[in-house]
């Protein structure tokens, strides 16, 4: 392959204040995780620790393989939404290796409301529940949760039953759940354990039953206690629910890594060999060059030479259709096809792509979107030139497409231009999002501009004046709310991306992503639909 050279000056004006406005995106985002990673207020940390409890991610630390790295996910889910538990809601999510095996890890958070789960937490549960059935990924579950949040249950009680029938889906499949019960698992919660492949519960800890002592009571009028009614030992020896009795924390941690050395799992389809080929530039360098202002444009390239192997990239089609970059790389040595924007899609543009996108799938190689396009170009000359035709073209090679791809917001992420990019609708196995990204059906301020024609018109056709002073108001409230939902902290919150990310840390997190798709055998599309000529 080609060694792509970058013609990025580092020590220019641009660069330096890029970095800069970059940098402070990233502080943005650290924020915004560090207070993903409470777990709860002070008193009730004392109280677990008093009780000799660990917390949820400590539980995710000790049944890791040592040294080995955790990609969390959706971290920040319902970070913006009102009346939620904040970001992340009560469980941590992400995928590791347990016992040299890649794994979906879900510890609830049982110092931070009770682990009781809110929107953000039946909906992050529904997403990783997607990926572990698309990546072939057993699951583990680290279970201490007083289940639905009751104020929340009529937004989430339709979907809360999904996520045990996937469990079960994914077991037809022969992809295994293991759950480990530390503590309350009621209601609805007690279906977590009782439809996994294998249950363990700690001895004196576990509660896991439909109805609780006081529910029981009024409904049944019989008195229990909760060992008797759900307690470890009883469902151990005489219900059975329980598979495994641990005497604590740490042997329920064991015995989960005992049981991933049993279970069959796929064989990785790829694992690279040899030396692998770092970038020649600095991983730095891409806060100074992937720019914070999403209206600067910049070339797709730079970004590329810096995430790739060696910096290598066989570029197809250079010369053709050039607001769209396609060719082909190696990124911690897998090999994947990327397609990465260079400005608005023309015909030509995705014409490419949608050829790039078949040939890929003609030679079983994954997919990687670099997402920065404000969409379609529009006007007279390019409608007559077919570009909704062109357009359906490359809507229509990413709809069909089968290898597994992964998207990357980078920039502008603004009408059909998302759907051709491989937007979340799409159903691309990770998606990422950098600090700076924005996405919508359009910019706010062309939104607001296409507003004010309408009511300039509306106002005519009734025969009087447009309000000018309510006008330039209007827009700038219109302005300023379509700013706010386009943003990447909106967007993340209501879960339309996996995580947004340091973009310094851009190869890592396609580096282990990709290592997940190539756990099994990648299989192109034989066929697509009709494509429009």
């Amino acid at each position: 392959m080609q060694v792509l050279k970058s013609n990025i000056n580092t020590n220019s004006k641009q660069f330096k204040q890029n970095y800069e406005e970059m940098l402070g995106f990233v502080q943005q985002l650290e924020g915004h995780l560090e207070k993903s990673r409470a777990q709860g207020k002070p008193k009730h940390i004392e109280r677990a620790r008093k009780r000799g409890k660990l917390l949820a991610r400590e539980r995710i630390e000790l049944l890791l393989d040592k040294d080995s790295p955790f990609l969390e996910l959706l971290p920040l889910a319902g970070m913006e939404r009102k009346g939620g538990f904040g970001a992340g809601g009560t469980n941590v999510c992400g995928i590791g290796l347990v016992s040299g095996k890649l794994c979906m890890i879900s510890s609830n958070v049982g110092t931070r409301k009770g682990g009781s789960v809110d929107w953000a937490t039946a909906f992050k549960g529904l997403r990783i529940g997607d990926i572990a059935r698309e990546n072939r990924l057993p699951s583990i579950n680290l279970v201490e949760s007083g289940g639905a949040n009751l104020t929340d249950q009529a937004k989430i009680f339709n979907y809360g039953g999904e996520s045990f029938r996937e469990i079960t889906r994914r077991s037809k499949m022969g992809i295994p759940t293991i759950s480990v019960v530390f503590g309350n698992a009621t209601a609805g919660g007690a279906y977590i354990p009782g439809m996994s492949d294998f249950a363990v519960f700690q001895k004196q800890a576990a509660k896991v039953f439909l109805a609780g002592p006081p529910l029981v009571k009024m409904a049944t009028k019989e008195e229990s206690t909760d060992e008797e009614l759900g307690g470890a030992e009883m469902h151990s020896r005489i219900s059975g629910v329980s598979d495994y009795l641990a005497e604590d924390e740490l042997d329920g941690i064991r015995i989960a890594r005992e049981l991933m050395e049993i279970v069959d799992v796929t064989t990785p389809h790829l694992i690279p060999e040899g030396d692998i080929e770092a970038p020649l530039y600095d991983k730095e360098e891409i806060l100074g060059v992937v720019p914070a202002n999403i209206k600067t444009p910049f070339d797709v390239r730079e970004l590329i030479v810096r995430i790739a192997d060696g910096s290598k990239f066989s570029e197809f089609k250079r010369e053709y259709g050039t607001t769209m970059v396609t060719g082909w790389a190696k990124i911690h040595g897998y090999p994947v096809g990327i397609l990465g924007n260079n400005g608005v899609i023309f015909s030509e543009s995705a014409n490419k792509a949608a050829q790039f996108i078949q040939l890929s799938n003609k030679n079983n190689i994954p997919l990687l979107f670099l997402q920065n396009t404000t969409g379609y170009m529009v006007g007279k000359a390019y409608e007559e030139g077919g570009i909704i035709k062109n357009g359906a073209k490359l809507i229509n090679a990413v709809s069909n497409s089968e290898v597994p791809a992964i998207t990357l917001m980078i920039g502008n992420s603004y009408g059909a231009g998302n759907y051709g990019m491989m937007g979340r609708s799409y159903a691309p196995r990770f998606l990422y999002t950098y600090p700076s990204a924005k996405i919508g059906v359009m910019g706010s301020e062309q939104l607001a501009g296409v507003m004010e024609i309408v009511q300039r018109a509306s106002a005519k056709s009734q025969g009087r004046e447009y309000d000018e002073a309510l006008g330039e108001q209007l827009k700038a409230m219109l302005i300023m709310e379509a700013e706010s939902k386009a943003s990447a902290w909106y967007s993340t919150s209501e879960l339309w991306d996996d995580g947004v990310i340091d973009p310094r840390e851009t190869r890592n997190y396609l580096g282990f992503s990709l290592a997940i798709l190539y756990n099994q055998p990648i299989k192109g599309a034989d066929s697509f639909g009709v494509f429009r000529m």
